[in-house]
């Protein structure tokens, strides 16, 4: 996978560092998504209303996965309004996505099985130990990030990565 760009976030009068130095490698905030057990996905509801909830998800590929009814009010709001924030839950190590998440269907079985490897060696343990036919049927949603942002010591490294300026 191609590295996003990365650059500084534009917060106005919160001290943000001008330049490069000190801004944390994609492969930080890559590693937290990866490691992550919990992932707050925000979406927009009727009438712009905004929705939160927690989900289990996976990276795989340069994405996140995360499953879920189509009927949810998650899943209907995405169905409607493909765009999405996703971050994590330490408000000290942060890591913010914004995106678009639409659901899988259709993909070649050798993603599945793969897929199905990843939640099994993450959530196992915690009971849920999806199949390859766990998606068969719907409620399987791929994020594809747009830009992302990260902080462990805010504002000096506070990083803003671009997916849509790699080359």
């Amino acid at each position: 996978m191609v590295e996003p760009v990365s650059s500084r976030p534009h917060v106005p009068g919160y001290g943000i560092p001008r330049g490069a130095e000190g801004m944390l490698p994609w492969r930080h905030a890559e590693q937290r998504l990866t490691d992550a057990i919990h992932y707050w996905v925000c979406t927009t509801g009727p009438g712009g209303r905004p929705h939160s909830t927690p989900v289990w998800g996976v990276m795989l590929e340069g994405r996140l996965y995360f499953d879920g009814s189509p009927k949810t009010r998650r899943g209907r709001n995405l169905a409607s309004n493909p765009a999405v924030s996703v971050h994590l839950e330490s408000g000290v190590d942060v890591v913010i996505v914004h995106g678009d998440a639409r659901e899988v269907h259709g993909a070649d079985r050798g993603f599945y099985v793969r897929l199905s490897k990843a939640y099994s060696a993450k959530y196992s343990a915690l009971g849920y130990d999806p199949g390859p036919d766990t998606w068969a049927t719907g409620g399987l949603y791929a994020v594809t990030p747009r830009t992302a942002f990260a902080w462990t010591s805010f504002p000096d490294d506070a990083t803003r990565w671009r997916f849509d300026e790699r080359g």
